[in-house]
């Protein structure tokens, strides 16, 4: 499959795993919705799977090439190339839009997600009542989540382990957002924020040849937690494309409808209109290591339709539309181009 690409779909695949990195990060969005409507889903999650015993033993026999072709090598190095470039950069710019245009970026979202649940459906061709019942069941779940009350900060090292396990769904399931569970968990901002900020002054102090940083129990306190965070996420990669992967294999539309309802159950985590409610700590309001206020859930409301920013915010709705509906034609286009190749 990889030997078939072009520079051109290689370049985009590198694009689409930038894309999946900053979905990753931005509460309630999925960068395996991302994965979904791009059109490398399963291809992940199948590549993903062969990360087993077989894999294992090429590696223990030094067999590298036969492991790298084995496991998909260049799909899934080109995607999490993009996803942790994408963490270390267009997130980061995501994080400023966040900030000062946070309205019209959750609307920018909120269409996207609109566009990707169009996306999926019209290829959906079995509309039975289980199917339809499942996909309400995927709603009833996606909303739930959005209602839920976070709970206190844990920085116990099992615990950020298994919060590496959760937070990793969102890219092996769609419509669950892995950054969102993690604010429920409570361990956002200690590990996608407090913990991200240390890493690079860590990295920074390693490039200047300052090894200082081991000797300060507060910022290994915080390698420790960013190493169990990792391991846990890798951990949690795999096992989950493993069951999905049985699962899309036996039960694939039904699998599919659950998607569906997730998604659409996200819509109500990334409704564009809404009020910050600040965690807070003996009456005053915590702030994250960049000065930020540190949020602790949100208070949603109907749009007054007598302000600009709300018909600004619709155009933006539109927006997220199109962004999806040009990703479709560009897939379709090079999908079709492929299997003339071939």
């Amino acid at each position: 499959m990889a030997s078939t690409r072009t520079l051109s779909d290689k370049i985009f695949l590198f694009i689409k795993g930038l894309a999946m990195g900053a979905a990753n990060k931005v509460p309630g969005v999925s960068g395996g919705t991302v994965a979904f409507v791009a059109g490398f889903y399963e291809e992940l999650i199948y590549s993903l799977q062969k990360i087993n015993r077989k894999a294992f033993m090429l590696l223990v026999n030094r067999r590298f090439r036969g492991f790298y072709q084995y496991v998909n090598g260049r799909f899934l190095l080109l995607i999490f190339a993009g996803s942790i470039f994408s963490y270390f950069s267009v997130s980061r710019v995501l994080d400023y839009f966040l900030r000062h245009y946070e309205l019209f970026v959750w609307s920018t979202f909120f269409g996207m997600i609109l566009g990707s649940i169009y996306y999926i459906a019209k290829d959906f061709k079995d509309w039975s009542r289980q199917n339809i019942i499942t996909i309400i069941f995927g709603i009833i779940i996606g909303v739930s989540i959005s209602l839920m009350d976070p709970a206190k900060e844990n920085d116990n090292l099992w615990f950020v382990f298994f919060c590496g396990i959760i937070g990793v769904t969102g890219m092996t399931l769609p419509g669950l957002s892995g950054s969102f569970i993690l604010i429920l968990l409570g361990n956002y901002v200690l590990l996608l924020v407090d913990s991200v900020n240390e890493l690079y002054k860590i990295i920074a102090d390693v490039f200047s040849l300052n090894f200082d940083f081991i000797h300060d129990q507060v910022r290994m306190r915080y390698l420790k937690i960013i190493a169990s965070f990792t391991l846990g996420s890798m951990f949690g990669l795999v096992f989950t494309s493993h069951i999905i992967g049985f699962l899309l294999k036996r039960w694939h539309q039904i699998v599919t409808a659950l998607i569906i309802g997730f998604i659409t159950g996200s819509l109500g985590i990334v409704w564009p209109w809404k009020k910050e409610i600040y965690k807070t700590e003996n009456g005053e309001i915590l702030f994250d290591s960049l000065g930020n206020k540190v949020i602790e859930n949100y208070q949603r409301y109907f749009p007054n339709f007598s302000e600009s920013s709300t018909w600004y915010a619709i155009g933006f709705i539109i927006f997220g539309i199109l962004i999806l509906l040009v990703l479709e034609r560009y897939g379709d286009k090079n999908k079709k181009a492929r299997e003339v190749s071939e």
